[in-house]
């Protein structure tokens, strides 16, 4: 691609460095809360009868703990644990396809934890559960996050016959000594051979994850990292920041302090990651997430429709998320809900009411205006505003002139144009985007919830 995708200025970068949420939603989680009413959700599941349906499955199960985790997890080795929570998870499922059930699945995501923790027979099980609830479309998108150190290389094969066609594999990093400190060993050439067994199955996509600014990291060894991932030409690829919490994550305890690389080392891990991805030609679709320029969302990305869920960016944004299992969030109709987070409070809550709806927020009409305004700036770096004046019946400069105001030290240091007609954010802002969009996030004015986020970058 001739000219560059980003535009690093560094001193921009220091500057807007600061703590800020990752807008997988707006409201943000911070907004739910426990007086949301099944009612209330029962009600959001009629709102919009006419959209497709999105399944998001969680399976909490891992068989070792990786320090630097911190997803909702349970490390065991004892399979009938998976056999447990299947029944309890086949109550969940058929109570909310009653209400759901007429709707058409468009796209299933299979998340954790480790989803390939359940045995080829228990994922034969939740697949013929779910596909006798509901009506599948028969290019549905169907994914499942896999990780590469616990399965045998025909659990692909498996996969693939149960309709599965897109596969996401936790690389994270190449380097051994990166891997040991990190509790997550694995073996390279069967991670090469698990993406070559997908392309050859026909799935439509894989994607690797990586992690920068873990235990023992350098700009260099990052570099071979990247170099041997690019030899697998993965159609996609997520590169996150490592955010070290141990307050609010106990495994990251095990990670010393003194090993993580330093903030300057982690930024240029960053800066070299997107010149060497988008030198090798994958498209720069926002944050920490490239695609191949023919990737479905890539294209989404070029052609204005790319969207953004609790999964991340996604092609399939006209739909309703359902989550099932332990802490999923579900964004149905107007309203935002999430499933009870710990095990117990999930079992006990299943058994007696046959869903674990733990708390959520109903969006007030402010809140999805903001919610489509920073969803096309974070996907599709530009915003028209007469769209969202025309949709929602407002005066766009009047409604958010708050906001713009807000915005006037991004335009001044040419992060944003704004014009009459146009909000748009420059090549340069684009690693900037999570501070941009919070000049419009109405629950981020009183600057001391920043504290609650990870940095931006």
């Amino acid at each position: 691609m001739s000219s560059p995708q980003i535009i690093w200025d560094q001193a921009l970068i220091n500057k807007y460095n600061y703590s800020g949420p990752r807008y997988t939603s707006y409201p943000t989680a911070l907004e739910f809360h426990e007086a949301f009413a099944p009612a209330e959700f029962d009600m959001a599941c009629s709102q919009y009868p006419e959209r497709p349906l999105s399944l998001y499955v969680h399976i909490p199960f891992c068989h070792k703990l990786c320090y630097y985790c911190g997803c909702n997890k349970v490390v065991t080795r004892h399979q009938h644990k998976a056999d447990e929570y299947l029944d309890a998870l086949e109550h969940e499922i058929r109570q909310r396809a009653f209400l759901l059930g007429s709707r058409r699945v468009t796209q299933l995501h299979w998340g954790g934890g480790t989803p390939t923790f359940l045995t080829k027979a228990q994922i034969s099980r939740l697949m013929g559960l779910l596909r006798q609830e509901f009506g599948f479309e028969r290019d549905a998108e169907i994914s499942i996050e896999v990780d590469p150190r616990e399965i045998p290389l025909d659990m692909l094969d498996h996969l693939r016959s149960e309709g599965f066609n897109r596969i996401s594999i936790g690389v994270q990093d190449f380097d051994k000594k990166v891997q040991q400190l990190v509790n997550r060993e694995q073996d390279e050439d069967f991670i090469h051979a698990l993406v070559e067994r997908a392309r050859e199955l026909g799935f439509r996509s894989t994607n690797l994850d990586l992690i920068y600014g873990l235990p023992s990291q350098s700009p260099e060894g990052f570099a071979k990292t990247l170099a041997q991932v690019l030899t697998m030409r993965p159609g996609r690829l997520s590169v996150f920041n490592y955010a070290h919490l141990p307050n609010l994550f106990a495994a990251q305890r095990k990670i010393k302090e003194e090993d993580l690389p330093s903030p300057d080392a982690k930024l240029t891990m960053l800066q070299d990651t997107i010149n060497t991805l988008t030198g090798a030609g994958y498209q720069f679709i926002g944050m920490d997430h490239f695609a191949l320029p023919d990737d479905e969302l890539a294209v989404a990305q070029r052609e204005g429709r790319l969207h953004r869920n609790f999964q991340g960016y996604t092609t399939q944004g006209d739909c309703d998320l359902l989550g099932l299992g332990v802490s999923a969030i579900s964004m149905i109709g107007d309203c935002y809900a999430q499933n009870q987070k710990e095990m117990k409070a999930y079992y006990q809550q299943v058994d007696a009411e046959r869903h674990a709806l733990f708390k959520g927020v109903m969006l007030e009409p402010d809140d999805r205006i903001r919610r489509d305004v920073i969803k096309a700036l974070m996907c599709n770096f530009t915003l028209e505003k007469a769209d969202i004046a025309t949709r929602y019946q407002i005066d766009f400069d009047q409604y958010f002139a708050e906001d713009l105001a807000l915005l006037q030290c991004f335009i001044d240091d040419e992060l944003v144009q704004v014009t009459d007609q146009t909000i748009t954010v420059t090549k340069t802002g684009r690693m900037l985007i999570r501070n941009i969009c919070m000049s419009f996030d109405v629950y981020l004015r009183d600057r001391a919830r920043q504290q609650q986020f990870s940095r931006v970058i």
